[in-house]
């Protein structure tokens, strides 16, 4: 078992905020609420501690792919993420044929089921041929109900998350049978109408994939599926926050209709975060990746991100100036609601995982511990 610790001199994020000169009491894998007499003291002043990052939309790291790669590989992957504050991290596939979807939902149910990963988003094959951004268009297919409850049952209850683009035929029954099986229905890859986002909405439709990518623009005649994601409460917005997917001005837009509650932070990473710039293949595509900006090769379309949360995070409070606890809330708290684990992580409170990010005043990383162990030691 993990040494007791006490993290203290920092100024110490709490879903009550912020407390200056805090500390965090640290025995064996949770947090506590008194220290052992025993408890080693780790001085953090001038440093700030914020709950372990939780990442819902992740297609791989470190180069590797999440998606076709090895056992090996996606632990790769997930300790590179980790290394970057990620803490919790849900796993996404890209669209592939069924058959490849299912063997690879097994295979990293069982991951998830050893504690490596929190669970596994399909992102496709159930998306619109208009908005398919950085997916295999020969492989898409609308979302029958049949084949959404084969992917489902293939994860073995570790299925988390189905983007879809709800306008499709067996769309908006895809969402009733995912709200029914405590699965996220999510908006993504859509064409849809104002009409038809507000009819899914009403189905059981939970959460916006990256909010103003691969979608309809926001008009004045016709607000399409933006406007209708903005202004419902039930939906939380996923928002790519690298510079390279949003504008200032569109992420100001979604925490002025949001506010802090129905935010989450995602990388939306491909295998080149935390790697590098080169050649890299996104299911059957290949992508090249340039000053840590992704496109696929044939046509130029973004190809997911090279972001990690601890950029994101950065961005966000210097660039963006966003309140640092609205930033905890978007990168921790939100996540952890909506993926059902906030009652082990998204927070720093007793009895909780001891799952937490140290970062300089600058707002740079300097330490992360994962279930009472450093893995980043500041």
């Amino acid at each position: 078992m993990a040494t007791a610790k006490v993290l203290a001199g920092a100024r110490v994020v709490l879903p009550t905020g912020t407390v200056t000169d805090g500390r965090v009491i640290v025995d064996g894998t949770k947090i506590a609420g008194s220290a052992p007499e025993n408890a080693e003291v780790v001085d953090l002043a001038g440093h700030w501690v914020v709950p372990g990052f939780v990442d819902m939309h992740n297609h791989g790291g470190g180069g590797a792919s999440f998606t076709s790669g090895t056992v090996d590989e996606i632990l790769k992957g997930v300790h590179t993420h980790r290394l970057h504050g990620t803490t919790t991290v849900v796993t996404s596939f890209v669209t592939g044929e069924m058959d490849f979807l299912t063997q690879r939902a097994g295979l990293l149910s069982e991951l998830a089921e050893q504690g490596e990963i929190a669970g596994i988003h399909f992102e496709g094959p159930f998306i619109s041929p208009c908005r398919k951004g950085a997916h295999d268009e020969t492989l898409l297919r609308d979302p029958d109900p049949a084949e959404v409850r084969k992917l489902i049952d293939a994860a073995r209850g570790r299925a988390k998350m189905v983007t879809l683009a709800t306008e499709l035929p067996g769309g908006v029954d895809s969402v009733r049978l995912l709200a029914e099986h405590g699965v996220i229905a999510a908006i993504g890859h859509t064409d849809a109408t104002y009409e038809q986002t507000v009819e899914a909405i009403d189905a059981g439709a939970t959460v916006a994939t990256h909010l103003f990518n691969a979608m309809p623009a926001l008009g004045h005649r016709a607000p399409g599926p933006i406007a209708a994601l903005l202004e419902d409460e039930r939906i939380t917005v996923e928002l790519i926050n690298d510079g390279t997917h949003l504008h200032p001005a569109a992420l100001e837009l979604a925490f002025h209709h949001k506010g802090g509650d129905k935010v989450a932070f995602i990388t939306d990473a491909m295998d080149a975060a935390g790697f590098g710039d080169g050649r890299y293949m996104l299911g059957p595509l290949e992508v090249e990746v340039k000053d840590s900006v992704a496109r696929l090769v044939e046509g130029g379309s973004i190809a997911g991100s090279t972001l990690t949360l601890d950029r994101a995070f950065k961005r966000a409070v210097t660039v963006d100036r966003l309140a640092i606890e609205d930033v905890v809330r978007a990168l921790c708290a939100n996540p952890a609601r909506l993926l059902g684990m906030y009652d082990t992580v998204g927070s720093l409170e007793p009895g909780k995982d001891a799952d937490l990010v140290v970062l300089d005043e600058e707002f740079e990383l300097k330490g992360v511990m994962r279930r009472g162990e450093w893995l980043v030691e500041p």
